[in-house]
């Protein structure tokens, strides 16, 4: 099963919207605070070169890794395969 990582804020309204669609979906996930842990904002930034949240992180069955900046419930859909 694919590996889901949301770099997120407390505050972003975006970020609740997607771990929300996630949880009523049964898909597990690691929500990481980048205001809270400024290594995790670090790595986010140099993942996505940008500092707007949520950017979420798949590792998918075969270890290659897709990224996503902001809330995007087809792309999640289709990636995770959600019926």
């Amino acid at each position: 099963m694919s590996q889901v990582k949301i770099y997120s804020t407390n505050w972003c309204a975006y970020c609740k919207a997607e771990k929300q669609f996630l949880s009523e979906n049964n898909v597990a996930y690691e929500d990481v605070n980048v205001e809270e842990d400024a290594a995790a904002a670090k790595e986010m930034i140099d993942l996505s070169n940008q500092m707007g949240v949520p950017v979420t992180r798949i590792t998918r069955d075969d270890k290659s890794v897709v990224f996503k900046v902001g809330f995007d419930q087809d792309w999640l859909t289709n990636e995770l395969k959600i019926a």
